[in-house]
């Protein structure tokens, strides 16, 4: 099963089947280093839905909620992504998951061919969005060695006894992207 996916939670025991815990925002808030506003946030945001509430009206996760906000959070703080690139991410799992069912349902070649259509579609947009993402982050990691040869330029010379020369800030940044289009 995919970090994507919101089934009801659910473990075995010896005889039945016994939902899983739930829990209230507070302690799902502790558990992932979130904040509840930020929980909150991302619900009206549509990213997600809690599994429950409570006869008081309080929010309840269940473990899929909880490895869904893990994933939404690998994806903001280590991965760079936006909450837009996020919400489109989860957005186009849901599309893959309701195009199988629907492809596996309907025994119609127009249908099928318009259900993989949408899906290749989807892939392509993802694709091109993963490829610009990654021309941005290889842009900054190109600059970071910029500035980081420039330290050790200074580095070098201090150790020669020599007053290092000002960085020129007003010199462009060339980035991959504008060295790639000049070959």
């Amino acid at each position: 099963m995919s970090h994507l996916d919101h089934p009801t939670a659910a473990v075995a025991d010896d005889s039945a089947v016994t939902p899983a815990p739930l829990l209230r925002i507070q302690e799902v808030a502790a558990t992932l280093g979130l904040t509840t506003r930020t929980i909150r946030y991302y619900e009206e945001l549509r990213l997600l839905e809690p599994a429950g509430r409570s006869e008081g009206d309080y929010r309840q996760y269940d473990a899929d909620d909880i490895e869904r906000l893990r994933f939404i959070k690998d994806l903001r703080d280590d991965a760079g992504f936006s909450l837009a690139e996020i919400g489109q991410l989860l957005e186009d799992e849901a599309a893959r998951r309701r195009n199988r069912a629907r492809f596996r349902t309907t025994t119609d070649a127009a249908e099928r061919r318009a259900i993989i259509d949408d899906a290749l579609g989807r892939v392509d947009r993802q694709i091109a969005s993963l490829r610009e993402k990654s021309d941005r982050l290889a842009d900054m990691v190109d600059e970071a060695e910029g500035r980081r040869a420039h330290l050790l330029d200074h580095i070098a010379e201090l150790e020669a006894g020599r007053e290092p020369a000002p960085h020129d800030h007003a010199r462009p940044r060339a980035g991959r992207a504008a060295n790639q289009a000049g070959r």
